[in-house]
């Protein structure tokens, strides 16, 4: 299940693509596909040791070109083990709701995105986030370690990264189906998997990813403006570095 869509993100064979907060690789893995030199990263141990272990199997099962590399890295967002320019596609999926310093993240993704390079950054959706928020005071920080501290806006989204350097350019919403498991599963306690309603509609979500019937994608894109769960902005570095491409606060 994707959220960012690859002909905005433009990844082509030979590019090199950063998927911070890698987790367990669905979009690393679909990078990989496409013939491109992937970094998973992320700072979660296991899950790069498991991501590293789908990598291998994919190999051999030829499902990645010869040509691609793969490589797993466990990685602060905020201190990221990278050169300058090391990439020209970077995607951050559901990273930045989760930490803090938020710009101290674009800045590091700012720094290792080539010129000319393009950034997918997914978030979760003002309306269905703030809806699990009103429900469950578990489903966030402080009471959640580690889980969201803010709630994006688009227009909060897009004034940060361009106060970083980045372009921003297009954006769409994604996983519509998807918002109303969440607000069940708040609704009843997060780790209540055994509520009936709960586990009717992960049965559906799980038949509906796997059959993909054109009923539900298309009743996705039709609910996805309103009740789309991640919102997913493109933003570009420019390619000619100007005098106000600096973290605020920070010299130029």
């Amino acid at each position: 299940m994707l959220t960012v869509d690859y002909a905005r993100l433009d990844v082509r064979r030979g590019m090199r693509v950063l998927d911070l907060g890698a987790g367990f690789g669905r979009h690393a893995f679909a990078t990989a596909r496409l013939g491109a030199d992937v970094v998973a990263a992320d700072l979660a141990f296991d899950e790069m040791a498991t991501t590293k272990d789908t990598f291998a199997a994919m190999f051999l099962a030829h499902e990645v070109p010869v040509t691609a590399s793969t490589t797993c890295v466990q990685a602060d967002g905020l201190r990221l083990p990278f050169a300058d320019a090391s990439f020209d596609r970077i995607i951050a999926s559901e990273v930045l709701e989760h930490v803090p310093d938020d710009l101290g993240v674009m800045a590091e993704l700012f720094r290792v995105l080539g010129p000319g390079g393009r950034l997918a950054a997914t978030v979760p959706a003002a309306l269905p986030e703030q809806i699990c928020w009103w429900l469950s005071d578990e489903y966030h920080a402080p009471k959640s370690v580690g889980g969201h501290v803010r709630i994006y806006g688009e227009p909060e989204l897009r004034a940060k990264l361009r106060a970083i350097g980045f372009v921003p350019a297009g954006s769409h919403r994604a996983h519509a189906l998807h918002s109303p498991y969440w607000w069940l599963k708040c609704a009843v306690g997060l780790d209540n998997d055994t509520n009936p309603a709960v586990r009717a509609y992960l049965r559906f979500l799980t038949w509906d990813i796997v059959r993909a019937p054109k009923l539900t994608r298309r009743l996705d894109v039709l609910l996805n403006p309103v009740l789309g769960k991640s919102l997913v902005i493109y933003a570009d570095r420019p390619a000619v570095a100007t005098a106000t491409l600096a973290r605020p606060g920070t010299a130029a």
